[in-house]
């Protein structure tokens, strides 16, 4: 189980980056909005699945997880472990946050280049986020890009 949820969870990234990187560029490009606010929602469709994998991983998966949260303060010192134990879900819950808050701050925006506006900060900060909080190769907790 825990072979599957991470490849999906692993394949789903590529989706969310591809629907937060799509979003952006239609809000810069289209000055309606509409392209802009769908690729939004598959932002959050995509995120809120990442967001649901990444938990069912981290509490009841992962044997990363359950042998840092067995000792949390040793696994502090560890990078690959505080990754995954601290890092890695802080910086993705929050990517998840933002995004949502962006969407309902578009929602809530007196103009169409506000809600714009409000998208584009949102979404630009939640893929940054999302950008630095990934297991990079090379990185000491590393993963690879495509798993199988």
């Amino acid at each position: 189980m825990y072979s599957t949820v991470l490849v999906i969870h692993s394949w789903v990234r590529w989706a969310a980056l591809l629907a937060a990187v799509m979003a952006l560029i239609s809000l810069l490009t289209d000055r309606t909005g509409a392209r802009g606010e769908r690729w939004g929602l598959v932002l959050v469709i995509c995120m809120d699945l990442q967001l649901l994998l990444g938990l069912a991983l981290y509490v009841a998966l992962s044997p990363f997880t359950t042998e840092a949260l067995r000792n949390f303060s040793a696994a502090m010192q560890q990078p690959s472990l505080r990754f995954f134990a601290m890092d890695h879900p802080a910086t993705m819950l929050l990517a998840v946050v933002l995004v949502h808050v962006g969407r309902v701050l578009g929602r809530k925006a007196a103009t169409p280049a506000a809600a714009r506006t409000r998208l584009l900060a949102c979404f630009g900060v939640a893929l940054l986020l999302m950008l630095a909080g990934m297991p990079w190769p090379g990185l000491p907790a590393g993963r690879p890009l495509f798993r199988i």
